[in-house]
This record gives C-alpha cells, sequence and structure tokens, in this order.
C-alpha cells in the first residue's frame, strides 16, 4: 500500500510541476528580464484567450472591389489585440510554454547579432508536434546536425544543378496549361486556379526531388503529406499543453500513422535509388539524386545521411518545396488578376527577354519585373507566416536577457504589413517599390522583410522556389489574360501556411 502511495505521489507531483511549478519558474524569470504580456492562466496559458478573440474576429471579407490586404488582425487576430497593450515584443503562453513574440526588426536584429546558425533551434512543442511531417530534416535539426545537414543539402541547389530541373518544370507546367485550354473550350467559364497551381507543383516537386512520376509515388506522398499537415493543425489547438495528446488520442493516432505510410513510400524510392546510384541518368539530376552522390562523396569526412535522414529531408523537401511556391503563385494570379496592368507589363518584359520563345533558365535572371512582383507577392501574402527559434543559449538583447530555452514566435505579417517601415501605401499591391531596392523594397529596416526567413536557417531552397515561380508564372501570362471570378471570397487563414481557404477562381482568356 505504501508502494502504491509513493507512486500515486510521485505522478501528482510530476503533473503539479509540469502544470503549474515548472511555467510558473519560468514566468517569473522572464518578469525579472523585463519581459512581459499577457497575463497566462495556467495550465492552458493563453490558448483561452487566443479562441476567444479568433471566434469575435471577423475572418472573411467580401470579394470584388472590397478586397483589402490589411491582413495581420485576421489571420493573428490575439497578436494584433495584445500588440496594442504589450508592444512589439512581449511573452505569450501555448499551455505551459512560454513564446516571445517579436514584430520589432531592430530587437531580431540584436538578438540575432554574433549568434551562429547552429545555436538556433526550434520550438521543442512544435518538434514533437510536427515530428510525423518533418522528423529530424533540415527544418527542425539542431546544432552540429544542423551543421551536418546543410553542408549534405547544400550543393544540391547550385545554378547547374537548378538548370537541369527547369525542364521538368516546363513540362509539367505546359501540361497544366493545357488542361485549362481543354475546360475552356468545353465552355467551363471559371477554373479555381489554386488546386490546379499546387497538384502541378506537387508534379513539379515529385519530378525535381525524386525522379518519379506524379502518377506514381509522388502522387502518394503529396497526398498524404496534405492529409498530414490538416490533421496536425487540426489537432494542435493544445499544443504546449502537458499531455495534450491524450485529449486527441484519434488525431494522434492518424497523424503517426500517416507518417509511417509516408516513410514507407519514401524509403521506397530512396532504396530504388540508392540501387540505381552508379546509373547514369537523367534522374540523377533530380534533389535525391544530388543528394545521394553528395553523400556518398561526404562518406569519408563522415559528414554522411543516414537512410532515416534521408527520409525526413525528402518530407521536408516535398512538404516545403510544392507548398510555399504552390501558395506564392495562387498569390500572384489573384493580386495580377486584380490588377491588369501588371499583367500587361510582365507580358511585354517576357516578350521583350525570349525574343517570342519559349523561357527557359538562362532569361530568368533578366526578368526584374517579375522579380518585383514575386517580392511584394511574398510581403502582402507571404507563405510562411511566422519563423520560429528556441534560444540554446543565453542572449543578451540590449540591457535584456534572453533565457536558454526561451521559445520564439517572430511575426513576419506583422513586419511586413507595418505602416512604420514601410509607410502609408503599406496595405497597396506596388510592385515597383522594389524597383530602386530589389532585396528590401525601401523597407526603413533590413530585417522587415524576411519572406524565406533570416540568419543562417534561411531557407536552403530559395533559388529553387524562385526558379519555378518565374517559369510557370511566364508560361501562365503566355497563354493567357485573367481577371477575378465575382465568386471569389477573399479569406486568407492560416493552415501552417497562409493560404486563400476558399481558392483562386479565375476567369481565363486565350491568348493564342
Amino acid at each position: 500500500m505504501s508502494a502504491a502511495a509513493a507512486l500515486l505521489g510521485y505522478l501528482c507531483w510530476n503533473l503539479v510541476y509540469a502544470f503549474w511549478v515548472s511555467p510558473l519558474a519560468a514566468y517569473y524569470k522572464l518578469r525579472r528580464n523585463g519581459f512581459g504580456g499577457p497575463a497566462p492562466s495556467f495550465p492552458l496559458g493563453n490558448i483561452k484567450e487566443m479562441r476567444t478573440i479568433a471566434k469575435l474576429t471577423a475572418v472573411s471579407s467580401s470579394g470584388g472591389a472590397g478586397i483589402s490586404h490589411d491582413i495581420h488582425s485576421n489571420v493573428f487576430p490575439y497578436f494584433a489585440q495584445w500588440q496594442k497593450s504589450h508592444g512589439k515584443v512581449f511573452v505569450y503562453w501555448l499551455g505551459t510554454e512560454p513564446f516571445m513574440y517579436i514584430a520589432n526588426p531592430e530587437f531580431l536584429k540584436e538578438m540575432s547579432a554574433g549568434v551562429m546558425g547552429k545555436s538556433w533551434g526550434k520550438p521543442r512543442v512544435f518538434k514533437q508536434d510536427r515530428e510525423p511531417m518533418f522528423g529530424n530534416g533540415l527544418v527542425m535539426v539542431e546544432g552540429d546536425d544542423w551543421v551536418r545537414h546543410r553542408h549534405v543539402i547544400t550543393p544540391a541547389f547550385t545554378p547547374s544543378n537548378l538548370k537541369a530541373m527547369s525542364s521538368l518544370m516546363v513540362e509539367s507546367t505546359t501540361r497544366m496549361l493545357g488542361e485549362w485550354d481543354a475546360l475552356i473550350s468545353s465552355g467551363v467559364p471559371e477554373i479555381e486556379v489554386e488546386s490546379h497551381i499546387t497538384a502541378t507543383a506537387g508534379e513539379i516537386i515529385a519530378k525535381t526531388s525524386f525522379g518519379v512520376g506524379y502518377n506514381e509515388s509522388g502522387r502518394m506522398v503529396v497526398e498524404k503529406l496534405r492529409a498530414m499537415q490538416l490533421t496536425l493543425f487540426n489537432s494542435n489547438r493544445y499544443v504546449g499543453v502537458p499531455y495534450s495528446k491524450i485529449m486527441c488520442p484519434r488525431k494522434t493516432l492518424d497523424a503517426k500513422k500517416l507518417g509511417k505510410e509516408i516513410d514507407s513510400l519514401l524509403l521506397s524510392i530512396i532504396s530504388t535509388r540508392k540501387n540505381n546510384l552508379n546509373i547514369t541518368t537523367n534522374n540523377n539530376k533530380d534533389l535525391l539524386g544530388l543528394l545521394l552522390q553528395e553523400n556518398h562523396a561526404d562518406g569519408r569526412l563522415g559528414k554522411t545521411l543516414t537512410t532515416r535522414e534521408l527520409v525526413d529531408e525528402c518530407k521536408t523537401f516535398f512538404f516545403g518545396g510544392h507548398e510555399t511556391t504552390a501558395l506564392a503563385i495562387s498569390w500572384t494570379l489573384m493580386l495580377l488578376a486584380k490588377h491588369p496592368e501588371w499583367q500587361d507589363e510582365l507580358r511585354k518584359e517576357i516578350k521583350e527577354v525570349s525574343k517570342d520563345k519559349m523561357v527557359d533558365f538562362s532569361m530568368l535572371s533578366s526578368l526584374k519585373k517579375m522579380g518585383w512582383v514575386m517580392n511584394e507577392v511574398l510581403r502582402l501574402y507571404s507563405p510562411a507566416p511566422n519563423v520560429q527559434r528556441q534560444a540554446k543559449e543565453d542572449i543578451k538583447v540590449f540591457d535584456r536577457t534572453i533565457p536558454k530555452g526561451t521559445n520564439m514566435w517572430i511575426d513576419v505579417v506583422a513586419m511586413h504589413h507595418d505602416r512604420t517601415l514601410w509607410g502609408d501605401d503599406v496595405y497597396e499591391f506596388k510592385p515597383e517599390r522594389f524597383k530602386a531596392d530589389p532585396l528590401y523594397g525601401g523597407c526603413k529596416h533590413k530585417m522587415g522583410f524576411m519572406p524565406f526567413g533570416f540568419g543562417g536557417r534561411m531557407c536552403v531552397g530559395r533559388n529553387l522556389t524562385m526558379m519555378e515561380y518565374k517559369i510557370v508564372l511566364s508560361l501562365i501570362l503566355t497563354r493567357f489574360s485573367f481577371s477575378l471570378s465575382p465568386s471569389y471570397d477573399h479569406s486568407p487563414a492560416i493552415v501552417l501556411s497562409l493560404r486563400p481557404s476558399h481558392g483562386v477562381p479565375l476567369v481565363l482568356r486565350p491568348l493564342v
């Protein structure tokens, strides 16, 4: 009986420690370092308040002429409200986990100064929650392992390797445009292009990452990753609350099941490619082929990736590679549909650069105006609406110290829509702001524009995204003009990424 009582007491103490003692200690430590914020109520922290604020906020605006690009108060209503009381740097709580909210670029600059990429990690709660989707891929891995992963992966994104992938992008996009032609010829009045773009981006990433057709394993991986995304988003309402996965057992099991199915598919692809590694084919120019070659070459240096790590990197490529690009193109089509003058500007530029030939890799760097448009789209509707970090060491910021282990939530949407950084036209679609300043668009602080993250952990695949964006958009613009359908409902929403929750229906008109 005494042993049972001791065990019960031990379990009770662990619960009390996890739910109240540990978070209270962290709360007062942060307060002593000068970081305030909305008052938490453990063990839920600020989750209940966040839900209440979100429910009271209208998340949809009317389509057509009433479209507003002032989206921060819709997609992150609680942060917009708390900023008014606590400024642009404060601490809020997801369950018992403190998160330092940051929308101040000068604070971010000071925080990042002199801190190596490997000194930043990912919040533990997000690593655990999203493990079935990303595992220990480059997005989540930390420390010396991050350095090793980065060393193996970076060479895959050299210009010569990217050039070899461009023809695959043209091939998949041309197929999609043929489908649009067929739909228009059959009398379909409008096309919901976001779903088509997403499917084509999935096809492109299947080919460029793994050398597999979209009607093979590629489609299955993309579909299961999409299902995983929805499952994780729907089940992460209590992220940060101890033992929260026990409260959502079905969704936890669904995520694990999907994770195992995805792993099995990717292991099969990797095994086949390993067996054919010494066979010289065009497929060896896809990301997996390049990764396997680099892995083989670095074996003597002890810098290889294990098969498990290769699977996790494949999942990261699949999700990040098609999601970010598809959303950037979808938001671009919406904005160009509202601004036909920019459709004309881009068509003129494409014609001048291509001399009426098919756009290829060598021409992409000359599409300057398209680069302005891309940056302006990523400013207004960044597919990656936030960046998360965890301090792996104490970090001095001005006269305050961020304690080791503190989670950070960097609000990209807030900084991209900050009037003090961008001026009174902050909510207007003005690609020309990037003409004189192609990198920062005239932003008053260089840390105020970060479509691909910042510092040493900036997105390694950003050049692949920019290449695919320009190729796909060029092909669309040379084949069609388009306008927004009256049925378009402007409802940006966060489902890990920033996406149009009701798609992007367009009225398309063939140009040839």
